[in-house]
Parts: C-alpha cells; structure tokens; sequence
C-alpha cells in the first residue's frame, strides 16, 4: 500500500524482492538452528556464539555495512525485516543481533576512521567477531553526562578507569565502543568514544546479569583498571562521543523498535494458532467473541508499529532526521509487544503460564524492549521536546 507522508513523497510499504529474501533466509535460518535450542538457552542463560558464526557467514551480521568492508550493504527495510523474523523466533537472539549491528558495528561506520573500518568491519560483519557498545554505568541510566568512567590523556595515550554495566555481549564481545568522559561532569562535549579489543591489559568483564528474559543474549559489566588505550583508538574527535551516541541511539531505537515487533508478531502468531486448535464447549475458542475480538486488537496493535518502524527506517534510508520518529516507533513497538505478549498469555490460559509453550517466553522477553536503549518515558520526552522545538 502507499501512505502520502507530510512531505507529499509516496512511501511503498509492498515487501521488495530483497525483504522477501532476506525474510525467508532468516525463518529458514531460525526453524534450523535456533528452534530447536530456544528453551535449552533460556533455561542455561547460555549465549551462543555459534549461531551468531552462522549469521555471519549469511550476512545478517553486517546487513548495513557496505560490501567494500565485507558486509551484505543493504538498507534499514532489509535490515528492520532481519530483526523482526528473528525476533518472532526467539527475542534473545534477535536482541544480540541488533546490539551488535546497530550499536557497535555501527558506531565503527558513521565515525571510524578509513583504517578503522578497514580493521574491524570486516571480522564483526563476518561474525568472527562479536561487538559491545558500552555507554550505561551502574550509576547512570538515562543521566549519561554524569558518568564516571574516566579517560585521562597520558602522551599518546589515554587511561581509562571506571566501569559499564548491562552491556550486551560485556564478556563474549571481541571488540568494544565504549563512550567514556575525557571532561567535566555534565559537559555534553566532555565524552569521547574509543574502540577497544578485548585482551586489552586492564580491560576485564565483570558480573553477567541474571535476567527476567532475554536470557541467552549475554548482559555483563565492563571494567577499566587503569587501562591505556593509543589515541588512534579514539572514533572521531575528542569530545564528540556524547553527540556521536545519540545520533547511534537514533537507529538503535529502530532496532528495538524491529525488536518489539518481532516479538509481538511471534506472540501473536502463537495465540492465533492456538485460538484455532483449543477447543472448549464444542467449538475452536476463537469462536468466541472474547477472543476474536482480542486477536483483532492485536493484529491491529503489531501493524501499527510494524509501519511506524518501517517508517523510521524509510526516513533513515533517505538521510533524513529520524530522531523524532525513531522514538515513537520504538515507544509503540515496545509497548504493545508487552500488550500482546500478555494477550497471548491470557489466550493460552494456563498452559499459556508454562514453559511448554512460547508465550510465556514472548511475555518475558518483550519488558526489556520497555527499557533498553532509552525506556518508554525517556521515548516520551524525546518525543514531546521535538515537538515543541
């Protein structure tokens, strides 16, 4: 269908050639691989690696990044169509792919410099690699200008000293973009990024998280003891980390946003399926009225956000600023991914209440969408105070 945005420019919402592709390469890809193993990972928070090797080889772990640097250089619709297929699958899954894709990998190719890229895109698109982006401290969420990690220059050198909590792929991750203060507390422009390998003397993973869901993307704490760090490690200019972060929350927002509405489709499927099979006084429960009419809210509810999200990315694909409507994708998607999680929920009764189905899986899964890269209120504020400009 075609929907005539503000600026009279006709958005095509059919699925292209490419989508098609890459849809059916990543069901394809998680009835095989991931299917068999969800609840096994889940069950042992066990992050596996070798699933994320395999991606690689079929390009899912660079889908942004240009061919030039080893990666499958495609855009934000084929992207936001990777995530949502994997995420309908398992969440865990699709939350490390869109970390690593949109996160680190990404923070590398909007900002590194041409040795930079040339050195690290080719093994975190490949998937030899896997990436970590560190901004959050176990004393700042949202109040990221206060952060403590510290970068102090020594010669050609920085030292960096403090810690990072709730990083995806904290221990596993080959490679961090970590965003540190090189200034005063509370200057926007006193933060800078550097590219940090793993092995690095005074760079050492700390606690991995124990979590409600999302359990077999790993969660762990980074830690700097005194770790010295070249100046060619830094991305981009000294000072710029702060402004570089948002503008990579800007399409991590989008991969969340494909995240909840992977899930959301995946719960919603579970729940209609089983509407059709489960019968109850004679007749299929999707037969009754309290049910049909559920369900229609929620495949109302999951194409909603599938559009808005396909927005953002059309916005994104086309170099234009997405800040606005990155965050209301990913406060929609994110929203009603627990909304129809819990829908299922409900649908399934009590067996929707054991681990012998997905939907308890789903209703775990989908909080952490609520709150990662930016929770719903911080959505909002970004929201209202573009508004209001």
């Amino acid at each position: 269908m075609d929907v005539l945005t503000e600026n009279h420019r006709l958005l095509d919402f059919s699925e292209s050639e490419n989508q098609k592709m890459i849809a059916q390469m990543a069901r394809d890809f998680g009835q095989r691989e991931i299917v068999p193993h969800i609840m096994t990972w889940d069950e042992s928070q066990e992050f596996p690696i070798d699933v994320f090797r395999k991606m690689g080889a079929l390009g899912l772990m660079g889908v942004l990044v240009p061919e030039e640097y080893g990666g499958a250089g495609l855009t934000y619709t084929e992207y936001i169509t990777a995530i949502i297929e994997i995420a309908r699958i398992d969440g865990s899954i699709g939350l490390s792919l869109a970390a690593h894709n949109s996160l680190c990998t990404n923070h590398i190719l909007q900002f590194g410099t041409e040795e930079q890229k040339r050195k690290y895109l080719p093994r975190l698109a490949s998937g030899e690699w896997i990436g970590a982006w560190g901004l959050t401290e176990p004393n700042t969420g949202s109040d990221a200008g206060n952060m403590r990690t510290t970068a102090v220059r020594d010669g050609d050198y920085f030292i960096l000293n403090g810690a990072k909590n709730f990083i995806t792929h904290g221990r596993s991750g080959n490679v961090a973009v970590v965003i540190v203060r090189t200034g005063s507390v509370g200057d926007a422009h006193g933060m800078s990024a550097f590219v940090i390998e793993k092995g690095t003397p005074g760079f050492t993973s700390g606690k991995k998280e124990n979590k409600l869901g999302m359990r077999a993307s790993e969660t762990a704490e980074l830690i700097f003891t005194d770790c010295r760090v070249h100046k060619s490690q830094m991305l981009g200019q000294e000072g710029d980390g702060f402004v570089q972060s948002l503008k990579i929350l800007d399409g991590g927002r989008i991969s969340i946003a494909a995240l909840g509405v992977g899930i959301a489709t995946g719960a919603f499927h579970a729940a209609l399926k089983y509407s059709q099979e489960r019968k109850q006084f004679d007749q299929p429960i999707a037969n009754f009225q309290g049910i049909s009419f559920k369900l229609a809210d929620m495949a109302t509810k999951v194409e909603a956000a599938r559009l808005l999200t396909f927005r953002a990315g059309d916005l994104k694909n086309n170099g234009k600023p997405v800040t606005k409507e990155s965050a209301m994708a990913k406060l929609y998607s994110s929203e009603i991914a627990v909304e129809v999680a819990n829908d299922a929920v409900q649908i399934f009764g009590g067996y929707g209440y054991t681990k012998d189905f997905p939907v308890e899986k789903f209703y775990r899964d989908a909080k952490l969408c609520t709150i990662g890269e930016g929770t719903s209120e911080i959505q909002k504020l970004v929201i209202s105070r573009a508004l209001l400009k």
